[in-house]
């Protein structure tokens, strides 16, 4: 079989949108483009319908209830409007949030701007294998504690945090729980039915939808939430967030949610075959190779290296048809290394060799063999480099 290249191994930083995603969005851009807040005509009533429509089928998706679900641009607008939210309306109790220091950026700069604005943050450490420990969550609560935000999955090693532990003891002590679950819906199972979370944040294009949509679940009942909305102009969303629907993505979200829950168990073991497979190739050819991140409490797809002796930076470059990253795509544009692998202990340079691989739907056993060895090939290049280099500086330190 031959191997098309590039070779993309980079889906925790988005995903292809599926075929059938956009032929079910495909109508509401031309045909069916209404406003869906205009109320007078029937192109305004299209695209209510299937603004609504979408809104049941995520929120059956999810185990939650039709009203709990509000349409944002992304994750990153839930997650600001979920942790902002809170924080303003919940002010006059208090102004202390719990979270870990592993969170994606879209959670630490808000929290960051809620301390600058002089709200009180807990920035709670992680052990070695990326997890936060719930009984440290229970220690740092206190009276004035509003809100603990916590990811279902981290998007550069993909641990998978104990949330239902975490949500539990925050539900028993009246404190509001939040988790950025962009990274965890549509991979591993999430029924919101079970788990006691009261805001949680979702993105279309992690799971094979379009960029620029995702949506806020905001619990309902037992107890109600009550936000301070980030947009005004329009009332939308029940007054939550005001602006002009994008219905094509909307329903593009519905579709893609709905295809992952039904296809999820194949597939996590699918992608979790693909996973071990590439880790046991690479760690057959080359030594001093380590696992960031726990074991087994992880994303089925994502598999997270570091490489003694090289920099991910030069082994980026040596695998130029290899789509993968050196962390958060999100957090890209920063040199520094990960803060996400510097929590782990290892230390700066652990954290600099580091490459993540996201496994996906369209990848083959066939496209991960050749890469495994396209990996191995590239780090003992690298590292046969670095040693004549050492050897050159030291025979003209000696002369």
């Amino acid at each position: 079989m031959s191997i098309e290249l590039p070779i993309y191994l980079d889906h925790h930083a988005t995903t292809p949108v599926d075929s059938r995603v956009l032929e079910a969005m495909l109508p509401y851009f031309q045909r069916d483009f209404g406003n869906a807040a205009s109320h007078s005509h029937v192109f305004g009533w299209r695209a209510e319908a299937a603004v609504e429509d979408a809104r049941e089928r995520i929120a059956r998706a999810l185990g939650a209830e039709t009203r709990e679900i509000i349409f944002t641009s992304g994750a990153t607008e839930s997650n600001n409007a979920a942790l902002l939210g809170v924080v303003r309306a919940r002010a006059k109790r208090g102004n202390h949030v719990v979270t870990a220091v592993t969170e994606h950026r879209a959670v630490l700069d808000p929290l960051r701007a809620h301390e600058s604005s002089g709200g009180r943050v807990t920035w709670l450490p992680v052990d070695s294998d990326g997890l936060v420990d719930p009984s440290a969550v229970e220690e740092a609560l206190c009276d004035e504690t509003v809100l603990v935000s916590i990811m279902a999955a981290n998007s550069e090693i993909g641990v998978l945090q104990p949330i239902e532990a975490i949500a539990a003891i925050c539900r028993e002590r009246g404190v509001l729980f939040h988790t950025d679950a962009a990274q965890a819906v549509g991979k591993i199972p999430f029924d919101l039915a079970s788990l006691p979370a009261d805001l949680v944040s979702i993105s279309a294009h992690k799971l094979y939808g379009p960029k620029g949509c995702g949506a806020l679940y905001v619990r309902n009942k037992r107890p109600r939430i009550r936000l301070e909305p980030l947009l005004y102009g329009g009332g939308h969303e029940r007054g939550l967030r005001s602006g002009t629907l994008a219905v094509p993505l909307i329903v593009g979200l519905a579709r893609a949610l709905e295809i992952c829950v039904e296809e999820l168990s194949q597939a996590a073991a699918r992608a979790a075959g693909l996973r071990d497979r590439l880790r046991a190739a690479i760690e057959s050819g080359l030594d001093g190779v380590v696992l960031n991140g726990h074991p087994q409490q992880r994303l089925p797809g994502n598999l997270n290296l570091s490489f003694e002796g090289i920099t991910a930076d030069s082994l980026l470059i040596a695998l130029k048809d290899v789509a993968i990253s050196s962390g958060s795509a999100c957090s890209s544009a920063t040199p520094e290394p990960s803060h996400v692998l510097l929590a782990l202990g290892g230390g700066a340079e652990r954290a600099s060799s580091a490459l993540r691989f996201g496994i996906g739907r369209g990848n083959t056993e066939e496209e991960i063999d050749w890469v495994a060895e396209q990996v191995i090939a590239s780090v003992r290049g690298l590292r046969a480099e670095r040693r004549r280099g050492a050897s050159v500086a030291q025979t003209r330190r000696g002369g």
